[in-house]
């Protein structure tokens, strides 16, 4: 593969980033992006939780971004990657529960989930997004790959990258996401400075 054919797959996957909401109406997506920012500000006024959660490279990228949402936009965030929990529910209950056994205990009404799955079919994360429904959190997911995937539609609000392979959909949402934390961040900035 030539570098700049790569670049342009990328921009163009981008360009056709689709936003919806819990109702799968299609949504503009700077207003998508203001709805997430809007949510994520009320969310650290109120001093809520934004629990971020993917498996393999996407559980990598939750982690990255659960900290620099702490770090520089002062959110608070949490990630499942306590390996000892993890591998008590797998083995205990099963692999499908490790996100959402924990969501039961932890999450508060007002909470955010958000949902990183390239395929938009994994079982834990699906599991997941149902029982934060159920706890009255809010859900926002990111997915890729078939456009027919349920997360796609499960979601408060949903991103989805027409993608086709793992790397391509995981160097989009990686997009997403660092687009959204730029946007806490500036958010935070002002809030600050309307303060002092």
């Amino acid at each position: 593969m030539i570098w700049t054919k790569n670049v342009d797959e990328i921009a163009k996957s981008l360009q056709l980033l689709t936003a919806s909401d819990g109702d799968t109406k299609p949504l503009d997506i700077d207003t998508a992006f203001a709805l997430w920012t809007d949510w994520t500000v009320q969310i650290r006024e109120q001093k809520r939780t934004i629990f971020l959660i993917g498996n393999g490279a996407s559980a990598s990228m939750a982690s990255h971004v659960a900290a620099d949402l702490a770090k520089n936009a002062h959110v608070h965030t949490e990630v499942f990657t306590d390996l000892a929990l993890i591998t008590a529910i797998a083995n205990d209950l099963s692999f499908q529960e490790i996100f959402s056994e924990p969501l039961k205990r932890r999450l508060v009404p007002g909470d955010m989930v958000v949902a990183i799955s390239s395929s938009g079919r994994s079982a834990n994360i699906l599991q997941a997004v149902e029982t934060t429904r159920k706890l009255d959190g809010k859900v926002v997911s990111l997915s890729a790959m078939n456009s027919e995937n349920p997360l796609r539609c499960l979601g408060d609000l949903n991103f989805y990258i027409p993608a086709h392979s793992y790397g391509m959909a995981e160097t989009c949402h990686a997009a997403i996401l660092h687009y959204w934390i730029d946007r806490a961040i500036v958010t935070n900035q002002v809030t600050k400075g309307a303060t002092r």
